[in-house]
């Protein structure tokens, strides 16, 4: 969504919530005295006032980045591409035929399997409920089971990399735009996700490119123990790149990864893709079609700044957010 608000004006708008954020019930003295300089015990100066107006408004400036959030952290999968149904789904049907299953996930069967994080969670789901059949009728033990089903991943794994490097899915609009917003801004970036770390990897480098992905973390697979809807990713994340979950604004398009974004006390902003139209996403911080570029941009980082206006719901408890994991 648009603002035509003037960038004075947005600007102006920065300064008075740093003021009210850092001062609260401060004097008035308290606050020229430290924005002119002079030291206040117990609150905190970005830059004196004469300084900022020798250097053509850096007050603004480091305004802006307090206001920003510490990173921005995106999902994969039907975030930076709207991979699933035409990606994965495929990907994993080849894989199917080529180790002589009959299995076929269709678009509304998978549409199900996406309620549970992760490829090898998915598919020992769906083989368990038919285990009288091919492939689990063959096999007698857990370890067994296991086995086929990391094998059959790392098929599917190879079959969705292919499809990637050779650029059969485009981008999301807005997402690139956005991640070099973030960059120029000293905002940390980082993709975390449910699916094989080096799949991830290489939509990053494909799709963003080579400079990115050199400062672009990737946090995917099995980095943890538990998936998505599980916070246990997202808690991982902050904590390796050194920020606080909740100066963390994470960009998902599904319930159980807002669910997780949530859970770990992070701001959630919600670009729903084909599969999640119709999704619940009643705890998200905000919902969009896409990022969008140019006049069809629906948010850039100057909307993602606390406080803001871009937000729907105040920042939800953890413990609150984690009440609705099973949910």
């Amino acid at each position: 969504r648009h603002s035509t608000t003037s960038f004075p004006a947005i600007a102006g708008q920065y300064e008075r919530n740093f003021r009210r954020q850092e001062f609260g019930r401060r004097s008035h003295d308290d606050m020229k005295r430290c924005l002119g300089g002079q030291k206040v015990v117990g609150s905190r100066c970005v830059l004196p006032r004469r300084a900022a107006r020798a250097n053509g408004g850096a007050v603004v400036r480091a305004v802006r980045n307090v206001d920003y959030p510490e990173a921005l952290l995106f999902d994969c999968d039907g975030v930076l591409v709207d991979t699933e149904r035409d990606g994965h789904r495929v990907s994993f049907n080849k894989a199917f035929q080529e180790k002589g299953l009959d299995t076929v996930w269709d678009v509304e069967l998978y549409g199900e399997l996406l309620e549970i994080g992760g490829g090898k969670e998915r598919m020992t789901a769906y083989f368990s409920r038919k285990p009288d059949e091919k492939p689990f009728a063959d096999l007698s033990t857990d370890d067994e089971k296991q086995a086929f089903v990391a094998e059959m991943h790392k098929l599917k794994t190879k079959l969705f990399m292919d499809v990637i490097e050779t650029g059969q899915l485009p981008l999301r609009p807005g997402v690139k735009r956005l991640v070099e917003e973030a960059l120029a801004n000293d905002v940390k970036v980082a993709v975390c996700s449910t699916s094989n770390e080096n799949a991830v990897s290489a939509v990053v480098r494909v799709m963003l490119g080579e400079d990115i992905a050199k400062v672009m973390r990737v946090f995917a697979g099995d980095v943890v123990p538990k998936k998505k809807p599980d916070p246990a990713i997202y808690k991982l994340a902050a904590e390796e790149l050194g920020v606080d979950p909740a100066r963390c604004v994470v960009i998902e398009d599904s319930r159980i990864g807002m669910l997780a974004a949530k859970a770990a006390g992070m701001r959630c902003v919600v670009t729903k893709s084909s599969y999640t139209q119709e999704e619940n996403f009643d705890i998200a911080d905000a919902i969009f079609p896409y990022i969008g570029d140019g006049e069809d941009s629906q948010f850039g980082l100057h909307d993602l700044t606390t406080p803001g206006n871009l937000w729907l719901n105040p920042p939800l408890p953890m413990a609150s957010a984690n009440q609705q994991l099973g949910a």
